[in-house]
């Protein structure tokens, strides 16, 4: 049996792989870890926030009886970005922190990702101590108090609100005159994002903004951002956001109703950030993923680029060791350390269209400082994709097309650390190429693994 936890907590679909059973054991595992066993007399204080799907509360109830059973206390945030749970958590003082969502998966997924009590998702090392009282001979270790012992539960209110001041005072222009659309997935934010960018004075076109679960992420979202393109080009609007379902991703589309993904929305903040003097080190984070072009751009301006291994966690690993302030990925989880702990799509919304505000310029033609490369993205759809750099036909052909592009270009072939896919990606000056490139390590894949 592989690592329970992938590259963003435990995710899977919801009542089969994610069931109440390993909710429960996960919540007494993580209070455990997370709390009891370093802190053997204190009660301590755990958040428990989650996205708008139908699974969502089935989960909660699970997680929170496994948590309360250690004689940890769970304070429920109801449905609430995974953001906001990592602020909420530094604000309130929590011990520790847990978002139940599979953020830009679909309906029938379902995820739980821990955090610490700085806000932080939690390192390898201690997903594996989690991951080790699962067990029953280990998870027999794990103490069941009794009487007063028992952790207690209490729901919270007004939180919405407490995060929606932070997110306002991350950012100093208003917004007054401008039009924004906002695509919020049927998901976390479906009433936040609206009631922020109004409070800042924009008019508001809201899409997809019901607490529907159902609906999550279907046909919607960062993931599938055509409606809010015409949306905007439909209602004027100087600029839209599309987020997944629980908030911690956008993606962007500006006035001619054109996408901006994460890489040229970090670009965008990075370059201007770079150009006022304020950026640590004049260097952001990026992922191997991340377009060639805006590794050129940013290089060209006189900055710098550490380039990391795929996922947020990666990113922010590398910013906390290098002390940078930027970072992101090209599917829109963007880290504002400044103001946040992890990717956080509320907070970059608002960071965007201030660096639009500040410089004076449609979003249309800030894109124009990053000129991005074409790169293509195949994700394929496989039985088994653990240890699938040991076929040695897959090997072969991904590294005779890397050879042909040489310098020029590259070829990243992974597995998802989240869904049964191998992500196959190619990069470089000719678009054909690139189609026949991944069309031909795809059939491979497919052929091997499926």
């Amino acid at each position: 049996m592989g690592r329970l936890f992938g590259t963003d907590g435990v995710r899977g679909i919801a009542n089969l792989d994610l069931t109440p059973e390993l909710a429960f054991k996960l919540g007494r595992a993580a209070a455990h870890v997370l709390l009891k066993k370093k802190n053997l007399n204190q009660t301590g204080r755990m958040l428990v926030g989650r996205d708008t799907r139908v699974s969502g509360e089935m989960l909660e109830a699970a997680l929170v009886a496994g948590i309360t059973s250690v004689g940890v206390n769970t304070e429920l945030l109801g449905v609430a970005p995974t953001p906001g749970v990592a602020y909420l958590i530094r604000k309130l003082e929590a011990d520790a922190g847990v978002m139940i969502s599979a953020s830009h998966n679909p309906v029938e997924d379902n995820g739980i990702k821990f955090f610490n009590a700085d806000g932080y998702k939690l390192p390898d090392e201690v997903e594996d101590e989690i991951e080790s009282y699962l067990p029953e001979k280990m998870a027999s270790q794990i103490a069941r108090p009794t009487k007063l012992a028992i952790g207690r539960v209490i729901c919270r209110t007004g939180i919405d609100r407490e995060y929606s001041r932070f997110l306002m005072r991350t950012i100093k222009e208003r917004f007054d005159g401008l039009t924004v659309v906002l695509d919020c997935a049927f998901g976390a934010t479906y009433q936040l994002a609206p009631q922020v960018f109004e409070a800042l004075g924009a008019r508001v076109i809201p899409l997809n903004n019901e607490n529907d679960g159902s609906r999550i992420n279907v046909n919607c979202g960062s993931t599938n951002p055509l409606e809010l393109r015409a949306e905007v080009v439909k209602h004027g609007a100087e600029i839209g956001f599309a987020y997944d379902g629980d908030g911690d991703r956008v993606i962007a589309v500006d006035d001619k109703g054109e996408i901006i993904d994460g890489d040229l929305i970090v670009g965008i903040c990075g370059l201007q950030l770079l150009e006022d003097g304020l950026l640590p080190h004049n260097k952001i984070a990026v992922t191997v993923y991340s377009n060639l072009g805006l590794i050129d751009a940013f290089r060209k301006a006189g900055g710098e680029v550490e380039v990391t291994e795929n996922g947020d966690r990666k990113v922010l690993a590398t910013m906390l060791e290098k002390g940078l302030i930027l970072g992101g990925e090209q599917s829109g989880h963007i880290i504002f350390l400044k103001y946040n702990t992890t990717g956080d799509g509320l907070v970059t919304s608002l960071q965007l269209l201030g660096t639009m505000i500040r410089a004076g310029k449609p979003l249309s033609e800030l894109k124009k400082r990053v000129t991005k490369y074409p790169q293509l993205l195949e994700n394929v759809r496989v039985k088994k994709k653990e240890q699938w750099e040991r076929n040695e036909n897959i090997t072969k052909v991904v590294a005779y097309y890397q050879q042909q592009l040489g310098e020029k270009g590259r070829i990243f072939v992974r597995a998802s650390g989240t869904e049964p896919l191998i992500r196959v990606m190619a990069e470089g000056p000719d678009q054909k190429v690139l189609n026949t490139m991944v069309k031909e390590i795809a059939a491979v894949i497919k052929e091997e693994l499926t």
